[in-house]
């Protein structure tokens, strides 16, 4: 439970279309919050929502309509309470509040300074893609009349032909010294924590509060982070550990050589899907077919020679031609023939056919049957797309509306290029059991130890 006298109350405002809903998104996680559109006045009422840390209530936020006339209320302001009476600021909202006028020309307007006297201080929101005009200045002039401290989000910084010089000089001048770099579709890893330490300046009553906040942020972040390594390194783990056993006959080498292909493709969307909701994103953020890895299609077949070319992955000979790319025959018994079985006699035969699986895989490779397993290339090229997904992800607002794009290349897709293949997926597969893509998976608590150790060592690259 939360005590209402502590809970920080914010007032998030600034002039219409500038992303004050955006903001709220992407500190909320929550891409489903009020709407967002590029048509100006786009929420007209006072919508709010809260910031949790350990179940207890912190921060409450509202989104406020956009002020639209700022210089024409200033003037109706002055017309209202002429300076001659020297009513302070709050006392100058107040009659305005109670004005005819604030139901109808500035009903907008006195939403939104209403709700900013109710809390505790304002976030002003600035689409620094914006050139500085006087309806900014005045509007801001109405915003401090209201007695509240006051911090501008400047919102859009990585944009294209941003002026963020000209509204940091310009917000200086008005006495707005502390301000804060937010840009809600593509926020810094520590833009939450920037925009928490510069509302402790303003509110030293709240900066106990604002620390705890900032230090869950942190928290929340790191276990995302630990909880996708995790689910990717499960996916190295299935990918490596399957096998497909097949008899030798070429139609059914190739019809091996396909169930491999879609069961790890099916695998490698399921762990997207994971990867998208542990974010809390959708699948609408990421539509496959339409983002670019290194020039080609994230859906791009991903047993293509080509695909693992494109993020500089050595391609074997025997991979790179002909239709057995992406997997290879897996010489287990280092050419054990059913020739050797009958040598061994028949008894050895039968107590293989009666033992554990390793027995029965012996068992079939004398019998000339194949073992398809997934090349090291294609476990290289899979984990390359999760980290790149991920990457993305971290750095990806929930204001955002277009489709999540991948870095073409990063020290993690350096690392995946080299040549040998970690210890533990080494080790993965010569456990074929361990794989949840086979019919005979084994939990055991050696595959959750190489897990572990795995997405540690992707937690390090």
């Amino acid at each position: 439970m939360s005590n209402p006298d502590q809970i920080l109350r914010l007032a998030v405002v600034g002039h219409t279309n500038t992303g004050k809903t955006s903001l709220l998104r992407t500190l909320t996680r929550d891409a489903s919050f009020g709407k967002v559109d590029d048509n100006p006045g786009t929420t007209r009422h006072v919508e709010g929502a809260r910031l949790l840390a350990n179940g207890v209530v912190l921060v409450e936020l509202y989104d406020t309509p956009g002020m639209e006339d700022g210089i024409a209320l200033l003037d109706y302001l002055d017309v209202l309470a002429p300076p001659a009476e020297r009513l302070d600021g709050p006392e100058r909202i107040r009659r305005f509040l109670q004005s005819p006028e604030s139901k109808r020309r500035y009903e907008q307007e006195a939403r939104v300074l209403h709700k900013l006297l109710e809390c505790d201080a304002g976030l002003y929101v600035v689409d620094v893609r914006d050139p500085v005009l006087g309806k900014h200045k005045d509007e801001l002039s109405i915003l401090a009349s209201c007695g509240h401290p006051l911090l501008p989000v400047l919102n859009f910084t990585s944009s294209p032909g941003q002026r963020l010089a000209a509204w940091r000089e310009a917000l200086s001048r008005l006495g707005l010294h502390a301000m804060v770099e937010f840009d809600t579709i593509a926020p810094a890893l520590d833009g939450e924590a920037q925009l928490y330490d510069k509302l402790a300046l303003l509110m030293d009553k709240h900066a106990s509060l604002l620390q705890t906040l900032k230090h869950d942020v942190a928290e929340q972040r790191a276990l995302r982070h630990d909880d996708a390594l995790r689910l990717i390194a499960e996916l190295l783990i299935d990918a490596a550990a399957w096998r497909v056993a097949s008899e030798p006959e070429q139609t059914a080498l190739d019809a091996a050589t396909a169930t491999l292909r879609r069961k790890l493709r099916e695998r490698e969307n399921a762990c997207i899907r994971a990867l998208l909701k542990r974010y809390n994103f959708s699948n609408r953020d990421f539509p496959a077919h339409a983002l670019p890895l290194e020039g080609e299609r994230w859906g791009m077949d991903l047993f293509h020679p080509q695909a693992l070319k494109d993020v500089g992955i050595r391609v074997g000979k025997g991979m790179a031609a002909g239709a057995m790319a992406g997997a290879t025959l897996d010489a287990f018994t280092a050419g054990l023939s059913l020739g050797t079985a009958t040598l061994l006699g028949a008894a050895a035969g039968g107590l293989w056919q009666g033992a554990d699986k390793l027995g029965k895989r012996m068992l079939g490779r004398l019998k000339g049957y194949q073992e398809i397993s997934v090349d090291d290339a294609v476990l290289r090229l899979l984990a390359v797309r999760q980290l790149a997904l991920v990457h993305a992800l971290e750095r990806r607002g929930h204001a955002a509306q277009t489709p999540i794009e991948l870095a073409s290349e990063d020290s993690t897709m350096k690392a995946w290029q080299r040549d040998s293949l970690p210890d533990e997926l080494q080790e993965a597969r010569s456990q074929p059991q361990w794989s949840t893509l086979s019919e005979d998976y084994q939990a055991s608590a050696r595959r959750n130890e190489i897990a572990q150790v795995l997405a540690a060592k992707l937690a390090r690259e």
